[in-house]
Formats: C-alpha cells, structure tokens, sequence
C-alpha cells in the first residue's frame, strides 16, 4: 500500500477511536475496517494474522463492554429499555444542541425515564449515576480494544 494509502488508513483510524470516545460514530467498526482494507491493499501473511490479532482485540471489547456494563446495570436494577430512551433522546440531543447535547438528552431522558418507573426522585438519579458509569464502562473498554487494534497495525506497518 501506498505512503498515501497508510495515512488514509491511519487517519481513519483516528476517527474511528474520537467516535469511541465522543459515541456516535461507530468506532471499532472504522478500526476495524480500516484495517481490514489495509491488509486486502497490503496482501500478504503478514498483513492477514494483523488483521486477524487487530479483529480479535475488537471483538474481544466489544463482547466485553456488554458483558461488564450489563452486569453493572443489573446490579444497580437498570433496564436496557432505559438505557435505549437514553441513547435515543442523547442523538436527539447532539443535533439540537451540537456536542454537549448527546451528554444532556442522554442524562434528561435516563433520570426521566427512570423517575416514570421508580416514582423516586434518588432512586431514578442513582440510576442515572449507575447507567453514566455503565456508559463509562463501555467507553473504556471499547476504547483499549481499538487502541490495542490501532497499535497492532502500528507493528503491522513496520513488518511490512
């Protein structure tokens, strides 16, 4: 692949870890594919166990992040429908008001949501805190997936 090729890849790569970070974009899968369509321009054995070792981190994360941040939010008796309302009304949120908006919609319609169902002004805001840490569980964790993805195509690009 070309010197070009390299940066474009590296630079989607970038993206796709800020879309972890920031939650719209679906991060992993631009690592992940951006890899992949590294080690198909690429060729060769070398470039496929990459792409292979990259994957594995990814689906290890992503299989992960649902498995520690479903624990926590049965432990704290979250629903996931909450959870999807919250998601829902934060997208709603980033195009209303730009950036901070994901972060107040998804907030507003946990506690609201949660306020419905529990009748409790604490309890629905303890389960705000609880599915904020579960939202930061996710991150984190999708996050050491594709840094770990980003930097196995970083070895990648020195042995090829």
């Amino acid at each position: 692949m070309s010197i070009v090729g390299e940066i474009v890849v590296g630079l989607v790569i970038l993206v796709g870890l800020a879309g972890i970070v920031v939650q719209v974009l679906p991060g992993n899968t631009l690592v992940g594919g951006a890899i992949l369509v590294w080690a198909i321009m690429t060729g060769g054995t070398a470039a496929w166990v990459v792409f292979a070792v990259a994957a594995t981190f990814i689906v290890a994360a992503e299989g992960g992040q649902l498995l520690l941040a479903g624990r926590h939010m049965r432990r704290a008796e979250v629903p996931w429908s909450t959870l999807a309302w919250g998601g829902l009304a934060g997208v709603v949120g980033f195009f209303v008001v730009p950036v901070v908006g994901l972060f107040i919609g998804f907030v507003a319609a946990v506690f609201v949501a949660e306020l419905l169902r529990r009748r409790d002004r604490r309890t629905a805001w303890r389960a705000t805190v609880a599915a904020l840490q579960a939202t930061g569980i996710t991150i984190v964790v999708q996050l050491l997936g594709g840094l770990l993805a980003a930097a196995t195509w970083g070895v990648g690009l020195g042995l090829t």
